[in-house]
């Protein structure tokens, strides 16, 4: 190793914490100001107004006993604790690591034992916790681990198992600047975009509720093929009159935080596409509604005023949602690594298989079990979180 590389220096680790209020910070940089000091690193956070600085400096060793006093009389005059550790470190020791694993844990209750077993699996990896972030309190808690000394795909397997023990949700993602590339977010539509499922409501107008929901709940379990599923579903309807459809679309409702979701996708430049087992016949004003430029559904056969009976040109099945996440992908020179696929069912595994990030969305086990990660409360934007974005830079962005 280069000497003049990794040469020692003389740091000092400067410790405050007290009641926050303004000014704090200038006041002790102003103590720090006359020294020949360089700041090596740095962080602050306000928790329940207590303030938590913390500054790495190097200097003359020469020094330490003047700042020594000066930073004590900077408590006393501020009125919080400040504690301070001098020591020789070599440079290398306090560069940024990296290759940095970003795990996001989501929940409506964190307790303690799920952090606990969350870090005792770290631990377990050879893995360090490098920092600890709050990304959302309200209406779930997530929170965010920067960690270093570990693959994502070893420290995945053993913190996703915890995490179910815990009743959490997690996301395992490297970090880096790819992290924060540009993205495209592709959707299933029925009780992942939509509260509803569209053809159970069209089977209640037709008086065939029953018989529908069986079908779509073996199709979604994964134990008959969906295509022949919808086939079947949408025989049922037949002789159903068209007005029936705008009275479908006036019942449908957005799963909370989709509108969210999809506003911040897309201020933040990233594209989101929309995919559907449904029929774009009923979701059309939705997709309009919140400007979704890539979607594909499937087309009832309409003629006379009614319903015929039957689907309209190739069904969007399983393989077709995971086509149109490559064909939406390739449209916008977007890398199939910096995709996203959210589903419920088994016609979403496909896709979720396919994309950089697969999540389950309030999904079956078996989906549950294929996908990257999950989110098991009844909020769309919580996916969000696992990409790093805190709860107060949403909230600004949809001010």
């Amino acid at each position: 190793m280069d000497k003049a590389a990794d040469k020692e220096e003389f740091t000092g680790l400067i410790l405050l914490s007290g009641l926050d209020k303004p000014g704090i910070t200038q006041a002790l940089f102003e103590v720090l100001s006359p020294f020949s000091i360089t700041i090596v690193d740095i962080e602050q956070i306000v928790i329940k107004d207590r303030l938590i600085l913390t500054v790495l400096v190097a200097l003359n060793p020469a020094h330490q006993e003047a700042l020594t006093t000066d930073i004590e009389a900077c408590a006393l005059s501020l009125d919080v604790d400040i504690a301070t550790l001098f020591s020789y470190a070599h440079s290398s020791t306090i560069r940024s690591k990296k290759g940095l694993i970003h795990v996001v844990i989501l929940s409506k209750r964190i307790n303690p034992a799920a952090i606990a077993d969350l870090t005792s699996g770290i631990t377990s990896a050879g893995a360090n916790i490098e920092r600890i972030t709050r990304l959302a309190s309200s209406p779930i808690t997530a929170i965010e681990f920067v960690v270093s000394g570990a693959d994502q795909e070893s420290l995945g397997t053993i913190l996703s198992p915890i995490a179910a023990t815990n009743n959490v949700d997690i996301a395992v993602q490297t970090g880096g600047v790819q992290r924060h590339a540009r993205k495209l977010v592709q959707l299933d539509v029925d009780s992942t975009l939509i509260q509803q499922e569209v053809i159970e409501l069209l089977a209640a107008k037709a008086g065939v509720a029953d018989q529908v929901i069986a079908i779509t709940e073996r199709a979604m379990k994964g134990e008959i093929d969906f295509a022949e599923s919808l086939k079947e579903r949408v025989a049922l309807l037949k002789g159903l009159p068209e007005s029936t459809l705008a009275q479908v679309q006036s019942e449908i409702l957005l799963t909370p935080g989709a509108r969210t979701l999809v506003s911040t996708l897309q201020k933040l430049g990233h594209t989101v596409s929309v995919v559907s087992g449904g029929f774009i016949d009923v979701i059309a004003p939705i997709l309009k509604d919140l400007d979704i430029k890539y979607f594909k559904a499937n087309t009832l056969g309409i003629e006379s005023g009614a319903l015929t009976g039957e689907v309209v040109g190739p069904i969007i099945d399983r393989a077709a949602k995971a086509d149109a996440l490559r064909e939406f992908a390739a449209a916008e020179s977007i890398a199939m690594e910096q995709t996203i696929a959210i589903g419920d069912g088994a016609n979403d595994l496909d896709m979720i298989a396919a994309a950089g990030l697969g999540i389950a969305f309030n999904a079956k086990p078996a989906v549950k079990a294929a996908a990257d990660s999950s989110v098991s409360q009844p909020y769309l934007d919580s996916v969000l979180y696992l990409l790093g974005i805190a709860r107060e830079d949403i909230e600004e962005s949809t001010d």
